[in-house]
């Protein structure tokens, strides 16, 4: 039987790639884009493709009917994997930068998931995966907006475990560290939106995060392309056992064990390096 997902953020990255694996292995994958041009382009390609925006709640309205609509009213799974980063020092960041930041990251994935919910809880069956990150658990400077959203994300997604014991709904976390995507171009573009780089007092550290944010590579020795993050999804959705958090890559696997055995202050200080 044909099993049915949605998976958002599809233009670039580990929604690309996973929207085209599951297609090849015969699931019916509904994919998801913020932008036309990139619906258009993956619908070129043979993807069945909407056009989601996650900090808009009537795009994810429309896109919940689309999606029940293309599935018959059923749904099987959803990957949540839409999301950007906000760089910047938290006191530079203004208060309504860090609220789009969570529309994005956060609220949007609320909505999304629990306007589903009711048809995987009336099935009887369903898996929800959420792509989180090593910042959902480690937090590193200049990343707070994103560091924040996905602590939230992490924290939301156990409360939503409890909750739905006895559903036959499971729910999983993909933690990945540094993979290689699109993500730091569009960090860059909000960085220069809104962080003042002149006036602030991290001037200098903030030429060094442009500079990193321009490189088309991320120049990180522990960088895994986005097909590592597939057979963790597979898992996640196929397993009869799925595992709560899945950690891909090699800083994640190891900073999930030093925040169990070392003294916060001496993880400050690893974190600072890492940064």
């Amino acid at each position: 039987m044909t099993k049915s997902i949605l998976i958002t953020g599809c233009s670039t990255g580990i929604g690309y790639v996973s929207a085209h694996t599951l297609k090849q292995k015969g699931y019916q994958v509904i994919a998801s884009c913020r932008k036309a041009q990139d619906v258009e382009k993956l619908t070129s390609e043979g993807l069945t493709c909407i056009q989601l925006d996650l900090a808009d709640p009537e795009s994810i309205d429309e896109a919940v009917k689309k999606t029940l609509i293309l599935t018959n009213g059923k749904l099987d799974a959803l990957f949540n994997n839409g999301a950007y980063g906000q760089p910047g020092a938290l006191e530079d960041l203004p208060t309504h930068a860090l609220r789009v930041q969570f529309e994005a990251n956060f609220f949007g994935w609320h909505q999304l998931t629990t306007a589903l919910l009711p048809t995987m809880i009336q099935q009887g069956s369903g898996r929800i995966i959420q792509n989180s990150s090593v910042l959902g658990f480690a937090a590193m400077k200049y990343r707070g907006a994103y560091n924040a959203s996905k602590f939230a994300l992490e924290g939301w997604t156990d409360t939503l475990r409890l909750e739905l014991i006895g559903t036959g709904v499971n729910i999983s976390l993909i933690e990945p560290g540094p993979i290689e995507t699109q993500f730091r171009a569009n960090a860059k573009e909000a960085f220069l939106k809104w962080i003042p780089l002149k006036n602030s007092r991290h001037h200098l550290e903030y030429q060094q995060q442009l500079q990193r944010l321009e490189n088309e590579s991320s120049n990180n020795a522990f960088v895994l392309p986005p097909e590592s993050c597939i057979a963790p999804l597979l898992h996640a959705l196929e397993s009869k056992t799925p595992k709560i958090r899945y950690r891909v890559t090699t800083p994640t696997k190891v900073f999930s064990v030093l925040k169990r055995l070392l003294p916060t202050r001496i993880l400050d200080k690893i974190l600072r390096r890492a940064a």
